[in-house]
């Protein structure tokens, strides 16, 4: 027996629990809460989706796969400082977009760590390519530059789920473009 069709959509339940993970972190949220926001009964949600761990790996990874798409469009610019620029300003955006939660479930989120660790590995390259490109000066610490930006973009997640507007964020990118080294 192939047992009864789901009745629901798993990409739409799957979307709002990636948003009830943003909005309240793992820890926060409840199965009685993701079920409420994804419309899904618990069986359902265990039988789609396994236990809340599964479902956050998989929401998280939806998440991140969607953050490296624009990552990575960014990376593509020509300059190290365009790319740099196109992300903060990306981030900015996003963070405080109305459409969506503030800040930024992978920044913000401690199992969110690898994650994190991979933006950072991201940013390294890209570094690395401009100072290889000569965009950015030989000399350029891009381990440290790279720490700094995750840092910067951290920091635009909080703001933004302090009430920080899209002008506090952009302030602060602007600033963190001041910190780059000239260019090579």
């Amino acid at each position: 027996m192939a047992g009864r069709p789901r009745s629901f959509d798993r990409d739409a339940a799957l979307a709002a629990a990636v948003e009830q993970f943003w909005r309240e972190g793992y820890d926060a949220t409840s199965i009685a809460t993701l079920t409420a926001a994804m419309g899904v009964s618990p069986p359902s949600l265990y039988a789609a989706f396994g236990d809340k761990q599964r479902l956050f790996e998989e929401a998280s990874a939806e998440y991140f796969r969607r953050t490296c798409e624009g990552l990575d469009q960014a990376a593509e610019l020509p300059t190290a400082r365009e790319s740099i620029r196109r992300i903060l300003d990306d981030t900015a955006h996003a963070h405080t977009d109305v459409q969506t939660p503030p800040g930024c479930l992978m920044l913000t989120e401690p199992r969110l760590a690898a994650q994190r660790e991979e933006l950072y590995k991201r940013l390294v390259s890209r570094l690395e390519r401009g100072v290889k490109d000569g965009d950015l000066p030989p000399d350029t610490p891009t381990g440290r530059l790279a720490s700094f930006l995750v840092a910067i973009l951290r920091g635009m997640s909080g703001c933004a789920r302090d009430g920080g507007t899209l002008e506090d964020l952009q302030a602060i990118a602007e600033t963190a473009m001041a910190a780059l080294p000239p260019q090579g």
